[in-house]
């Protein structure tokens, strides 16, 4: 019986699966990407080395700095932190796909970072599901102008869109919010089909919604260390 993360993680792709299947869907669809906030780069290593491709980091400097030094294993980089305008350039050297774009400004700040040479960026919308301004994510009724605008900047490449799902909220709501306006997205860019939404404790309301990017962390990863 295995134990430590790779059970963790068995048990996490187990449940996805159920989910999938709950929902009439595919589980091979769906893309799992996993947290390491605030764990080192060897836990990175180990994930690899069970099969993960995918890995996701909040933060800019961790981003840059397991990049870095994981740069030979072939990892898929997501950044979905809140992104700042003055390190887009350092997201943009580090990450191969973007899910929290919510604003132009930043959109911008990725593509000049890009340079005319560089490969397309992948990116999404974030989207703010709560009624607090001050969360991350676009406003619901800025979401298309938004989307629009990206859709000017050749180096970066619209998938779709992302959001967390409100704490004073049933999940299966917010998701159908959201649900909703990637449909809207696709109408302006219909090949913008990622829907990245879904984590521990909502991932199967956000599969049942269509979500195909869930972003998973300590119930795979185990606790976060110490912040130091």
């Amino acid at each position: 019986m295995p134990s430590g993360i790779g059970a963790r993680l068995a048990a996490i792709d187990e449940r996805i699966a159920d989910a999938a299947k709950d929902a009439g869907r595919d589980a091979e669809e769906i893309t799992r990407i996993v947290v390491t906030k605030f764990h080192p780069a060897e836990l990175v290593r180990e994930l690899d080395a069970l099969g993960v491709r995918d890995v996701g980091e909040n933060r800019q400097q961790e981003l840059s700095a397991k990049e870095t030094e994981l740069a030979d294993l072939s990892v898929r980089w997501h950044f979905i932190g809140q992104g700042q305008t003055n390190k887009a350039a350092s997201i943009r050297r580090s990450a191969d796909v973007v899910h929290s774009v919510d604003r132009t400004r930043f959109a911008d700040a990725l593509h000049r970072a890009g340079g005319e040479a560089s490969d397309r960026l992948d990116v999404l919308v974030q989207i703010n599901l709560t009624d607090d301004p001050g969360r991350g994510g676009a406003a619901p009724g800025e979401v298309i102008a938004l989307a629009e605008h990206i859709l000017t900047l050749p180096s970066l490449r619209l998938r779709g869109v992302m959001a967390v799902a409100p704490l004073d909220e049933e999940p299966a709501a917010a998701f159908a919010r959201l649900r909703s306006l990637a449909d809207d997205v696709r109408v302006v860019e219909p090949s913008a089909s990622w829907i990245s939404a879904g984590m521990t404790g909502d991932f199967a309301e956000a599969i049942a919604v269509g979500a195909t990017h869930l972003r998973i962390g300590s119930a795979i990863t185990g606790p976060r260390p110490d912040r130091r």
